[in-house]
Parts: C-alpha cells; sequence; structure tokens
C-alpha cells in the first residue's frame, strides 16, 4: 500500500521515541486508505518468555496506533491530541522479537470529543499475532502535560524513503 507521508517520533516514547535507548523506535506512515501502519521490530530486552514479547509492550503498540490513527485520518495533521480512556487487546499468538512485524490503526469513529481506532499487529504474511480497539478523548496538550509543546517532544520528522509498506 502506498506511503502518503510520514508522521514525527518523539524524544522518549517507549514505542516512537528515538533517543530510547529501550524503546521500539517506529516510524508511523499516513497510508492512502487513510490508516496509519509501521512496519518495525520488537527486541530481546522487550520479552517476557524467551522468544516472545512482553504484552504490555504489544498493548502498547495498538496503544500508539489510536491517536496516530486519527492523525492518518485527518490526512497526517496532528492537530488533534488526546489520551486512552479504553483499550481492549486481543492476543491471538505469540509474538516474536527480532523479526520485521507490520501494525496498522484504523479509526472507526470520530465525534467532536472522542475517537475509536482498531489496531492490529501482523507478522510479514499478513498473520493477525494481537488487535485492539483504542477509545481516545481529544484534549489540549497543556491539559495533558503541562507546559509541554507537543513539537518540543516530538521534533523528529525524518525522511526515510519508505514509500510502500
Amino acid at each position: 500500500m502506498k506511503v502518503l507521508s510520514r508522521q514525527r517520533n518523539s524524544k522518549m516514547c517507549i514505542i516512537c521515541g528515538l533517543d530510547n535507548e529501550f524503546g521500539v523506535r517506529a516510524a508511523f506512515y499516513n497510508m492512502e486508505d487513510g490508516s496509519v501502519m509501521t512496519k518495525f521490530q520488537y527486541h530481546p530486552n522487550h520479552q517476557s518468555y524467551p522468544g516472545r514479547v512482553h504484552g504490555g509492550l504489544i498493548t502498547a503498540m495498538l496503544d500508539e496506533l489510536g491517536l496516530r490513527g486519527l492523525w492518518a485520518y485527518h490526512g497526517g495533521e496532528e492537530k488533534d491530541f488526546g489520551v486512552t480512556i479504553n483499550l481492549t487487546t486481543n492476543y491471538r499468538k505469540p509474538v516474536p522479537y527480532a523479526t520485521d512485524l507490520i501494525a496498522k490503526g484504523v479509526v472507526v469513529r470520530e465525534t467532536s470529543r472522542f475517537v475509536v481506532v482498531e489496531s492490529q499487529l501482523m507478522d510479514m504474511e499478513g498473520t493477525v499475532l494481537a488487535d485492539g480497539t483504542i477509545k481516545y478523548i481529544k484534549l489540549d496538550t497543556k491539559v495533558i502535560s503541562g507546559n509541554t509543546t507537543v513539537h518540543e517532544e516530538m521534533p523528529y520528522l525524518i525522511d526515510d524513503g519508505v514509500t510502500e509498506l
């Protein structure tokens, strides 16, 4: 599927933070169908049982796709922010680390205050390993994190040349 544009990465987020040595450092893309996608790998320090990623980090990726799904739905505009108020995760199969994975988020409902996104984590063959539904409440960033500005915390917009996922 065709990539339309790239979303920003933060400094320290466990999923997208480029300065977080323990993070996933995932890049997120606005896709032609209005979804958001990422191709990434978990690392051995993300394990629970040997060979498997910890369920909390699986859920964290599904959660990250919530707000990023809203941005993709609005053509890549980073105008709305919010926090998770509800998230359900379905663990379908073990998620391995040190292997390429794909994750996708799609807005299924939006109101002036809320957004609901369905997200999936898949292997490269398209097998769904985990999925979830995330409900966000839209909030101003000053309510969420005081005086931190969004682009102070999310300063990285890197053109990595990815055109399809």
